[in-house]
């Protein structure tokens, strides 16, 4: 198995999903780059941790109304789920679609529209946009609730033309009012619940209750409209699929879609790559999962320049960090401190800045998210009672004799959980550092506490440089 195969591989499960241990990337490489690909876009049954056992622990999240539970409990899935594509697709969404608790005070409907996601990442984005307009946070959101076929409210037709689906400058203000015409009626039902006699709406329309969406046909707009040079009677669905047949659309999700797993930056090569998946968005109509398919087997995508071309984002850091510790794979008093440290770090879940979502790319590093990145990452892989982290020291025993030297130790770690290329500056620095702690005799019989903690140390220390950083 060559050194390029396995780097190769953790090049695709940091961006595909949010890493993988040494073992599971050897099992990957021997099943071959394409399979395993393949396997991603076509996601089975995710076994994460199931629902009946972390309420058996927290009863919080039974009903999901407080933030941090629902926070925790998304970690939670990310963190155990075998299906990492599904869970990272659900993030994209989420910073794309942005929709805050802030607003809302509805954690429960927030985790609804995260399985709305879930449910349909790879499908056609047709679907996703539909389903979208139907979701009841994202009508709280953009206040469909109050457009009415005698007055209109702008703000979802605007974001749904200008930030989820074709960007500023391709359609006029004009498109705007027709698109929210078309969108009229589109509403919120009342929650519906169960008697021994009738089912009946409730009368608190807009508490914490579970929503539901509701077309109003006598509150739709049902006139003539003209929308991207197009006239008819047209619904939301019809509004939909004009927007989902533009160039601008295929141009603007691909061009997300790179951006969030190829590159901060799109280059001349880049642009190449979003061209072919432009072309793969009409010719699957509109499908997703092939939009990607071309993406994660562009020569692009698998070339040494894409590698470590992102900024982590703070989830994919957390999340990264925790699933190669191997904590957190039980229900864990303080879960909800996950979703936590991703708020210091700048993307607190359900919590996005505005609209636009978050700034992503090297807007995620600054002073103060930089010392909490540092300190959280340290602290999962710094601890060698931890699985994961047991886990890499075993393997770095396996090494020669098990007898490391301060240059090997270097090696081995930076190895394990990249694998890493340090530069000249960041190696000179860690190698420093290592020739101070000694030796690291992991030989069975002689091993101790204190080499477990020298290999942990030097863990410690690799993920507070830029190259760890970096996806």
């Amino acid at each position: 198995m060559s050194n390029a195969d396995v780097a190769l591989m953790a090049h695709l499960m940091r961006r595909a999903g949010f890493g993988a241990s040494r073992d599971e990337l050897e099992q990957k490489v021997a099943q071959g780059y394409e399979a395993v690909v393949e396997d991603l876009l076509q996601p089975g049954s995710a076994n994460a941790m199931p629902d009946d056992v972390i309420r058996r622990y927290h009863s919080e999240m039974g009903e999901m109304r407080e933030l941090n539970s629902a926070g925790a409990y998304w970690m939670y899935r990310m963190v155990t789920t075998d299906n990492q594509l599904e869970e990272k697709l659900a993030l994209f969404w989420h910073g794309l679609f942005a929709t805050g608790y802030a607003k809302l005070n509805q954690a429960s409907a927030l985790t609804n529209q995260i399985n709305t996601f879930r449910r349909n990442a790879l499908g056609s984005f047709r679907t996703i946009l539909v389903e979208l307009s139907k979701d009841p946070a994202m009508i709280i959101w953009l206040d469909n609730h109050d457009n009415h076929k005698d007055d209109i409210n702008e703000n979802y037709g605007r974001e749904l033309l200008e930030l989820f689906s074709m960007g500023i400058g391709n359609y006029t203000e004009d498109d705007v009012k027709e698109c929210a015409r078309a969108f009229t009626g589109w509403t919120l039902g009342n929650a519906e619940y169960m008697s021994t006699r009738a089912s009946r709406d409730s009368i608190w329309p807009y508490s914490r209750i579970n929503w539901h969406f509701n077309y109003r046909e006598y509150d739709h707009d049902d006139g003539e409209k003209t929308f991207l040079g197009r006239t008819g009677n047209f619904n939301g669905d019809d509004i939909i699929d004009i927007i989902v047949q533009q160039e601008a659309t295929a141009r603007f999700i691909s061009t997300r879609l790179f951006q969030y797993f190829a590159a901060d930056e799109v280059d001349e090569s880049g642009e190449a790559v979003i061209e072919e998946m432009v072309q793969s968005y009409f010719a699957s109509d509109y499908e997703i999962r092939s939009v990607l398919r071309t993406l994660f087997n562009s020569d692009y995508f698998k070339s040494e320049d894409a590698r470590f071309a992102r900024v982590k984002g703070p989830v994919e850091l957390v999340v990264g960090a925790v699933r190669m510790a191997g904590t957190y794979q039980q229900p864990t008093f303080g879960a909800d401190q996950l979703a936590r440290q991703t708020m210091y770090m700048g993307q607190g879940i359900f919590q996005p800045p505005s609209v636009e979502g978050w700034h992503e790319g090297a807007e995620w590093i600054d002073s103060g998210a930089l010392v909490e990145r540092v300190n959280f990452v340290g602290q999962e892989l710094g601890d060698p009672s931890h699985p994961g982290v047991k886990s890499i020291i075993d393997r770095l025993a396996q090494h020669g004799n098990g007898l490391l030297s301060p240059e090997e130790q270097v090696a081995g770690c930076a190895d394990l959980i990249g694998p890493l290329e340090l530069s000249e500056a960041t190696s000179l620095s860690i190698n420093q550092f290592a020739s101070q702690q000694g030796d690291a005799d992991l030989r069975e019989g002689t091993r101790s506490e204190a080499d477990d903690q020298r290999i942990a140390n030097l863990l410690r220390l690799l993920t507070a440089t830029r190259e760890y950083q970096l996806a």
